[in-house]
């Protein structure tokens, strides 16, 4: 299968500082990725990279075949990329319906497969929550909202940061059989998030950041045979 996007020797910095160090990966179209590390390892740096939000960067980046590297965040997102922000990023002087009509548009092929009444379907909690404000939702209700906005791209790939930090037990779980079902529609998502065994359930592909290189690149049953590089970067 082709590659829906190609990185290659991908650096990142902070000012003077470099957070991001030769990275080098791919992935297919439908392809669910784990991005995996301890805090401060460059996760977030990554997918804010992808999505043309730190622009202090050098490498290469191919979204479809187009180069991308120089490409607005708008310019970006245009191209099918949507990103779910850790800390959720919800306007919260709108209402549920407002904050989900307002990403919509289709695909870059034209495909409106994600619509409103999918994405209640999908959440059916937004469906009763719709004329709330945003600032009126819990948690969890924000990230359905968060994720659902950016379906409403019909993009071609999710950037999902920390998709179930801070919600309860239950919540989460409707998180991640939320994220099997994107996987199913042939969505490919990027999902960096703690609970490892979750992860391993839902991914096809782990991929595993210390201090800003790839230190393992996998299947998830690959990985779990690698003990010693879990406790190590992990602490599993």
């Amino acid at each position: 299968m082709s590659a829906l996007l190609d990185v290659r020797k991908l650096e990142a910095f902070y000012g003077a500082g470099q957070v991001l160090h030769g990275i080098g990966f791919s992935i297919r179209k439908g392809e669910q990725v784990a991005l995996l590390g301890r805090n401060g390892m460059g996760k977030t740096t990554l997918l804010r990279s992808l999505m043309g939000l730190v622009t202090e960067r050098r490498g290469q980046i191919h979204l479809n075949g187009q180069d991308i590297m120089r490409a607005a965040p708008e310019a970006i997102a245009r191209a099918g990329v949507a990103l779910v922000p850790e800390g959720r990023g919800v306007f919260g002087s709108l209402s549920v319906v407002e904050n989900l009509v307002m990403a919509a548009r289709p695909g870059v092929d034209g495909r409106k497969v994600w619509t409103l009444e999918k994405v209640y379907e999908l959440f059916p909690r937004l469906h009763a929550r719709r004329g709330n404000g945003g600032h009126q939702l819990s948690g969890g209700e924000q990230q359905m909202l968060t994720i659902g906005r950016a379906l409403m791209t019909n993009p071609d790939l999710i950037l999902i940061d920390e998709a179930t930090e801070g919600l309860a037990p239950l919540v989460a779980k409707d998180i991640w059989k939320t994220l099997g079902i994107i996987r199913g529609e042939g969505v490919a998502t990027v999902v960096v998030d703690k609970d490892f065994r979750s992860l391993s359930r839902i991914a096809d592909r782990m991929v595993m950041l210390s201090k800003g290189t790839i230190v393992f690149d996998g299947s998830p049953a690959e990985l779990a045979q690698k003990q010693d590089l879990l406790e190590q970067h992990l602490g599993v």
